[in-house]
C-alpha cells in the first residue's frame, strides 16, 4: 500500500520551469523531519493516531477468529517482503508512496484477515530497523509506525464482513470495496495526524494522496493475481520482488530528480539576492528602495491571497524591478532637478533593460523579467513600455507598480521631501482605475493602515 508517510496568478503563457515552492517546501521539511528527533506535535500526533490504532489491531487480532492458519514460515516470509516493499519510496509532496499493495493483497487472503493490520505494522518496522535508519533516518520516529498502517484496517475489515472467501476473479467488486476502505481510512488517519502535527490543510493533504492511491489502484490487480497462486504457493509472492526493484530504480531516479529541482530553486533565489546586492552596490537608494518594496509586495499578495508560485515570483520581481536601472547613468537616477524628455526617455528603457538582463540568466528568472518588463504599466493603457491595460498587466507587475509608487512616495529624494502618509494614501486612491488597479490599490491601504505592529515590519 502507497501510504503518505508525512508530512489566479497572471503568469507568462509559456514557461521553461515550473518549480512549486509550496510543494518544494514540503519535500525539503519531510526530508529534515526524518532526520531529527520527534518535536513535540508529532508525538502528540503519533500518540492519538497510533494509539487508536493499536487499540483496533489489537483486540481485533486476538478475538476474531478465523478459519485460516498459516505456516509460520508462510508469516515471516509476508512479513519480510514487505518490509522490503516498504523501503521503496516515491516522494510525493508531504510524504511518499512505496508499493506494498503488492503484498498487501496477498496477505489479506493468505493470513487471518484479522491480523493483516498487526503484520503491517510489524513489516514496516522490520524495514525501518533493517535499512530506513542506517540511511540518517532518526531511531525515535519508529514511533510513528502504527499510525502509518491504518490503512490496513479498512481493508481487513472488509474481508471479515465478507467471511474471508478465496481470491476470485468474479469477486473484483470485493477488491474495490477493499481499496475504497483502503483510501478512506488511509486518508482520515494522515490526514488527521498532519493536522495535529504540523496544522497542514486536509485540502492540501488530498493533493498529494490521489497520487499515492493512483499507485496503489494501479499495483492492486497485480497483487490480487499474486494472491491467487499464493493460497496454494505462499512462496510465490517472492515473484514481486523484480518489480519491487524495478520500482525502486524509478524511485531513485525520481528522488534525484527531486534534488535536482531542490538545488535549482536555491540557485535562483541565491542569484536574484545577488542581483539586488548588484543593484544596492550599484545606487544604495535604488537598492534599499528594492528591499522595502519586496516587504511592502509580499504584504499585499497575501492579503489579496496569491498562491505560493506566485508570491515566490511576486517577491523576485519586486526585488528586481529596477535592476534594469544598472545600465541608466547614474547622475540621470539621482538627478535633484527636472529631466529633459531626452533623459526620460532613457531612464524608461529600464524596464525593458531589465527583462533582458533578467533573460539572459534565464529559467525561473528569465520568466521574472517579463514581469519586470510590465512594472510601469498603468492600468488605464498609458504606460511603458507596451501601453498594457487593466487585466492585460500580469497581476504582480500591477502590485509591484502600486507598492513601488508608494515607496517612493513616502520616502526622501534628490529632487523632493517624502509625502505624508495620508498625502500618499490619497494619492492613491486619486490614481486608482488609472495608473494603479482599484483592488490592488484597497488591498495595499489595508496593509498600510492595519493595527499598529502589522505594518511597516521591524
Amino acid at each position: 500500500m502507497a501510504t503518505s508517510r508525512t508530512a489566479g496568478v497572471d503568469r507568462p503563457a509559456s514557461t521553461s520551469v515550473d518549480l512549486d515552492p509550496e510543494v518544494d517546501g514540503l519535500y525539503e521539511r519531510t526530508r529534515e523531519r526524518r532526520s531529527s528527533p520527534l518535536a513535540r506535535t508529532e508525538r502528540v500526533a503519533s500518540l492519538v493516531v497510533g494509539g487508536s490504532f493499536l487499540a483496533l489491531a489489537v483486540p481485533l487480532a486476538l478475538l476474531h477468529g478465523s478459519s485460516r492458519s498459516p505456516s509460520p514460515w508462510t508469516v515471516l516470509l509476508l512479513l519480510a517482503v514487505y518490509a522490503v516493499a516498504s523501503q521503496v519510496e516515491f516522494e510525493v509532496g508531504a510524504g511518499s508512496g512505496v508499493p506494498t499493495e503488492l503484498v498487501l493483497v496477498p496477505m489479506l487472503f493468505v493470513l487471518p484477515a484479522s491480523w493483516v493490520p498487526l503484520a503491517v505494522a510489524v513489516g514496516l518496522a522490520l524495514g525501518e530497523l533493517a535499512t530506513g535508519y542506517r540511511q540518517a533516518h532518526h531511531l525515535g520516529r519508529i514511533a510513528v509506525l502504527p499510525a502509518n498502517a491504518w490503512h490496513a484496517v479498512g481493508p481487513a475489515l472488509v474481508l471479515i464482513a465478507a467471511g474471508e472467501p478465496d481470491p476470485a476473479w468474479h469477486d473484483w467488486p470485493l477488491l474495490v470495496a477493499a481499496l475504497a476502505a483502503q483510501f478512506f481510512l488511509d486518508y482520515a488517519s494522515s490526514a488527521a495526524r498532519e493536522w495535529i502535527a504540523f496544522r497542514l490543510r486536509p485540502r492540501v493533504h488530498l493533493r498529494f494522496m490521489v497520487w499515492v492511491w493512483t499507485l496503489d489502484a494501479a499495483l492492486a490487480p497485480i497483487g490480487f493475481v499474486v494472491a491467487m497462486t499464493a493460497m496454494t504457493a505462499p512462496a510465490s509472492v517472492l515473484l514481486v520482488l523484480p518489480l519491487v526493484g524495478l520500482l525502486g530504480v524509478f524511485a531513485r531516479q525520481r528522488q534525484v530528480g527531486i534534488d535536482r529541482a531542490l538545488e535549482l530553486g536555491h540557485a535562483y533565489r541565491g542569484t536574484a539576492f545577488l542581483l539586488g546586492d548588484v543593484v544596492e552596490a550599484d545606487d544604495s537608494y535604488t537598492g534599499t528602495h528594492c528591499r522595502d518594496v519586496v516587504e511592502l509586495v509580499l504584504a499585499v499578495t497575501d492579503a489579496l491571497g496569491v498562491d505560493a508560485r506566485g508570491r515566490r515570483d511576486a517577491e523576485f520581481v519586486a526585488l528586481l524591478h529596477d535592476v534594469g536601472k544598472i545600465r541608466i547613468p547614474k547622475e540621470l537616477i539621482n538627478k535633484p532637478g527636472a529631466l529633459t524628455p531626452e533623459e526620460r526617455d532613457l531612464i524608461e528603457t529600464h524596464a525593458a533593460e531589465g527583462e533582458k538582463m533578467l533573460a539572459q540568466v534565464g529559467g525561473l528568472l528569465g520568466e521574472v523579467g517579463k514581469i519586470v518588463r510590465s512594472h510601469h504599466e498603468r492600468f488605464d493603457g498609458t504606460g511603458y513600455p507596451d501601453a498594457l491595460a487593466g487585466e492585460e498587466i500580469p497581476l504582480i507587475a500591477r502590485i509591484v507598480a502600486c507598492c513601488d509608487a508608494f515607496n517612493a512616495m513616502t520616502t526622501d529624494r534628490p529632487y523632493r521631501k517624502a509625502l505624508s502618509l495620508e498625502a500618499a494614501v490619497a494619492e492613491l486612491r486619486a490614481q486608482a482605475g488609472r495608473q494603479f488597479d482599484p483592488v490592488v490599490v484597497d488591498a495595499l491601504i489595508d496593509v498600510i493602515r492595519a493595527p499598529e505592529g502589522t505594518w511597516p515590519p521591524e
